[in-house]
Parts: C-alpha cells; structure tokens; sequence
C-alpha cells in the first residue's frame, strides 16, 4: 500500500464537518501520478462504474476497478496486491485493514437492505417468512459468510430467527446454500449473473441477498418476487471504505462518492444513501 501523508487537513476538515463522523484520514501532496487502484464489492459495479464516469476526474487518472466479494478483495489485499480505495459492502472488511496502518481510517458511506428472492410469497409477516424457509423441502440459497459480506449478513438475519421461532437459526445455517460469494460457489449459467443462474437452473427456491441488485436480477428472471425483509429479520447493512493511500485521484473519488451527486448515484442503483437529502428535511 503506498505511504499516508499528513498534509492537506482542510480536506479532512470538510469531510468531518460535512458527515460529524470519521474521517478519511491523512492526506498528502499529489507527488503520485500513477492511476488510482479501486477495489470494490461486487454489489457496487453498475454505481462505481457511472460515479467514476460522473466524478469530472479523468478517466486516464484511474486503473480498471476490481470488483469482487469484499471479504475476497480484502484477502488478496493482505496478501500484497495493491489498491488506493477500497469500497466493501460492510465495514468490517475495511476495519480488518486499516488495523496495523496508522492514518487509515474507515468511513461509512451507503446503506442496503436485505430482501428475499422467491418465485411464490413467502408470508405476510416474520412468523410466515421463518415458517416457510425452515420447511424441510425449501432450498434457500445464500452468499458465502467470510468471503463475501452479503453471506455475513444473511447469518446475521439467521440469528435473529430464534426470536421469532426458538431454534430456528441453527435449522436455517445448516440448510442454507452457499452458492454466491466464494471461489467454490456455483458457476453461473453462460452470459447470466450469478444471483439469476441459481433460478435459471433451479439450484435453490428463494434467495437472501442484497436489495439494490432486485432490477439486475429481475431483468433477467421477470417472475421473481421481492420482498424486503420484516422488520423483526431485517438487520442493518451498511457499507465502508478506508482510504489507502495518498494518491490523489482516490481522494477526489472518495470525496464525491460522499457528497451530494455521489450519494444520489448510489440510491439511482438501489443503494440507501447515508442521510435524507438537505431539501427533504
């Protein structure tokens, strides 16, 4: 990872005022001219992709994004391949990074929700929903806990089963597929993503996965039905970057996917942005 600096406070500054949390941390003089590194969760590509587009930053300024599950990208960061922001999903990937890197800091900057994917309803309430996945013959499918955070989450909506029906997480992390999110997950079907393949090819009969990929998903299998999960199930997903380095297109880009035209490009995709915007106040 390149080297923090520790000029240019107004920046920090400005991000601190403007969000009255953490901040990016320090800053340097833009000495690097080598394009900027994004690595990125897999569930961001459509919105980083049009914010690097939309930013007013040169697209010669940046590398091409990886994408990828968080927990994966993190690993094969601690591994020692290089990038100057990282984008997860969740916060923990970020944090498991900037542990040991004095000056990185982990900055909050979308929300998501958690919703189920099913060809039939799967119940009016939270007592139906566990009803109907803890049936013996329901196939539920899920991303992969560790690799990817959309997998970390869906076990966060299992343990908060045994309050709606006593022993029902135990029931549902056994069950559980773990199709998505992991190098032993399954192959998608050719020119499918693989959140449609698993429905495409009958692998599975709902699945527990981010709601702001519902379009992406339901473009390729119309007939599937979306439900956000009841409030007693729903479990808060937030996403983090940490800024790694001093370069400064990952800056400028950090900064934008904070203000106003970057949190309205993450809600054009069905992510929640971190507040209500000034005017609807």
């Amino acid at each position: 990872m390149r080297s923090n600096g520790r000029a240019a406070r107004h920046v920090k500054f400005s991000i601190a005022v403007a969000w009255g949390a953490a901040t990016l941390g320090p800053f340097a003089p833009a000495w690097s001219v080598e394009p900027a590194r994004v690595f990125a969760a897999g569930s961001l590509v459509a919105a980083v992709n049009d914010a690097l587009t939309s930013s007013g930053i040169a697209a010669a300024d940046f590398a091409k994004p990886v994408f990828g599950p968080a927990g994966a990208l993190r690993a094969r960061l601690e591994a020692g391949e290089q990038a100057d922001l990282f984008l997860s999903a969740d916060l923990a990937q970020p944090r498991a990074l900037a542990r040991g890197h004095e000056g990185t800091y982990v900055v909050p900057f979308a929300r998501n929700r958690m919703c189920l994917f099913s060809h039939r309803p799967l119940g009016a309430n939270a007592a139906d929903v566990v009803a109907t996945l803890l049936a013996p013959d329901f196939r539920l499918a899920s991303s992969t806990p560790k690799a990817d955070p959309g997998g970390d989450y869906a076990f966060k909506v299992f343990a908060k089963a045994d309050g709606v029906k006593p022993g029902a997480t135990q029931v549902l992390e056994k069950k559980a597929l773990l199709l998505l999110g992991s190098p032993n997950a399954m192959t998608p079907i050719a020119g499918k993503s693989p959140a449609a393949s698993i429905f495409l090819s009958d692998r599975a009969d709902a699945l527990l996965y981010y709601c702001s990929n519902a379009a992406d998903i339901k473009r390729e299998v119309p007939d599937l039905l979306v439900a956000p999960l009841p409030a007693a199930l729903d479990v808060p997903v937030v996403y983090g970057m940490a800024l790694l380095s001093d370069q400064p297109g990952a800056e400028r880009f950090a900064l934008f996917l904070l203000s106003e035209k970057g949190q309205a490009i993450f809600s054009k995709y069905g992510l929640l942005p971190l507040s209500p915007a000034p005017d609807s106040l």
